[in-house]
């Protein structure tokens, strides 16, 4: 299966989900157009709070619709822009990319991935009982594994809308693992 984009959403004010949108205009060094999250520095409500000159390395959030059909089948319903991501995707196993792998999206836009995103407790506000299936602890040695989607920069904007197709570029070796962002 080719992997593609099968859904775009944005907000410009904070709330946990996002609309669908029929097409999302990505803008270098800063995000989404009209998105809450947009920005050279952190947009992230909470960690601006403390960390407000940080880089924004949250511009993106993307998520693999595979975890949705994961969820429905635990019994939860999830739809596209639900757990706040801008870019649903499918065929593409986004939590095993490495962090500085390049997504090539649509004709013209770049993302390089920059790591987990750190699923929150709103997850249970949203739908009770959500945060404890979207990260895992391994038993034996106290691993997180986050499944909540990967973030992202913008380093070539360009237009993305639902059919898409995503090309990925990893870095040259060793690679690196992603960490929650």
């Amino acid at each position: 299966m080719e992997a593609r984009v099968t859904a775009v959403s944005s907000n410009g004010t904070y709330s946990f989900s996002k609309p669908n949108r029929s097409g999302i205009k990505l803008l270098a060094g800063l995000g989404v157009e009209g998105d809450v999250h947009a920005g050279e520095t952190i947009r992230h409500r909470f960690r601006m709070e403390y960390e407000p000159d940080l880089p924004n390395l949250r511009q993106v959030h993307l998520m693999h619709e595979e975890l949705f059909d994961e969820l429905a089948g635990k019994g939860f319903t999830v739809a596209a822009g639900g757990l706040g991501e801008n870019i649903t995707t499918r065929g593409i196993d986004l939590l095993g990319l490495p962090t500085g792998a390049l997504l090539r999206i649509g004709a013209e836009a770049v993302v390089e991935v920059t790591g987990l995103r750190n699923p929150c407790a709103q997850i249970n506000t949203f739908r009770k009982g959500l945060l404890r299936e979207v990260f895992e602890i391994a038993p034996a040695n106290g691993d997180f594994t986050f499944k909540a989607g990967i973030m992202g920069v913008v380093r070539q904007g360009g237009g993305i809308h639902p059919g898409d197709p995503v090309e990925v570029s990893v870095p040259a070796g060793p690679y690196r693992p992603l960490e929650r962002v």
